[in-house]
């Protein structure tokens, strides 16, 4: 009689199940098996595959707080020495003035970017700023030349797709090595060697905290514009207030002082873009653990569904069967 009730049972779900070709297939949380499927028409989740999932999530989370950490050791070996290199500009700043506005016909664009993602929006920052002075100085006059002169593989990959023709000079891995005065003058050096400028334009992210940045751009002109806008009134720095002494004749002195002013603020350029680097990955992986453990809580309560409603199944079909057998 039992056996009776259990081929009328059968019978009854027969149309339910879909003849299927047994395949060995590895299980995996992207495909799960025919285990971890069900019957067919019925919603349900393997707790395996859950498993996984949270297994996954939780990898996750490791890395992003260990790389926070690790952002976070950066900042501080490279604050100190960012706050001490802004000192080494301002006193140029005071003496040959800043002129943003001044009218050239040779821009170069200087864009300063890291070799690494991971960190917020800093890069694209500093590729639209850099964009938007190219495109402001090509409106201004047809005889007008704007270049491009990179620093760093993001801001590379970037411009390369639309402005590879007006790009003079790229320089990667920057960072690859402790920033120091001595690799950067040489850096500064090399650009000064291999590009022709009346304007260099330098683009970078300013430190201000860990979740704070400010896009800037700092001005180096060349020894002609700067005596050039001293002879037509401009307004210059400190400069005309001091009395020449030697051998040397003031052009002399502006090329050198010309020199050693791009190489100070590329200096500070590079260590507040590294230290605007860091800030903004510590903010982003932080935002990712958070995001990991909301996903984790949520997995966890999945989780405990499916495995309460397996066991409420179980527990239905025990049930059910019993009943039949006892019938």
């Amino acid at each position: 009689m039992a056996m009776a009730a259990l081929r009328r049972e059968g019978r009854r779900l027969a149309p339910l199940i879909s003849p299927r070709t047994i395949t060995a297939v590895r299980s995996s949380p992207l495909y799960p098996t025919l285990e971890d499927e069900g019957p067919l028409g019925v919603r349900h989740i393997s707790t395996q595959v859950v498993r996984n999932r949270m297994k996954s999530v939780k990898n996750i989370q490791k890395i992003t707080k260990a790389m926070k950490m690790v952002a976070a050791s950066k900042l501080r070996a490279i604050q100190t020495k960012t706050e001490n290199s802004r000192g080494l500009w301002q006193p140029f700043t005071a003496l040959l003035g800043d002129l943003p506005s001044a009218d050239v016909k040779k821009n170069v664009v200087v864009t300063i970017s890291s070799d690494k993602g991971l960190c917020g929006g800093i890069n694209s920052t500093s590729v639209k700023i850099s964009k938007g002075l190219h495109k402001l100085n090509s409106a201004t006059g047809p005889e007008k030349e704007t270049k491009y002169v990179i620093l760093g593989e993001k801001a590379k990959a970037q411009l390369v797709r639309d402005s590879k023709k007006d790009i003079e000079l790229i320089i990667t891995e920057l960072q690859k090595n402790p920033l120091n005065y001595t690799q950067v003058s040489v850096l500064a050096d090399e650009i000064l060697k291999n590009v022709e400028y009346d304007a260099l334009r330098i683009v970078f992210n300013k430190f201000q905290s860990v979740v704070s940045f400010v896009p800037t751009v700092s001005t180096v002109l060349s020894t002609e514009i700067v005596e050039r806008e001293a002879e037509s009134g401009g307004k210059l720095g400190d400069l005309d207030s001091y009395e020449v002494e030697g051998g040397e004749t003031k052009g002399e002195i502006l090329q050198n002082l010309a020199e050693f002013q791009f190489s100070c603020t590329m200096f500070n350029a590079v260590l507040e873009n590294a230290c605007s680097e860091q800030g903004a990955r510590m903010s982003a992986m932080d935002s990712s653990s958070r995001n990991a453990g909301d996903m984790l809580d949520r997995l966890t309560l999945t989780y405990n569904r499916t495995r309460q409603a397996s066991i409420t199944t179980e527990l239905i079909e025990i049930i059910s069967g019993a009943s039949a057998l006892e019938g």
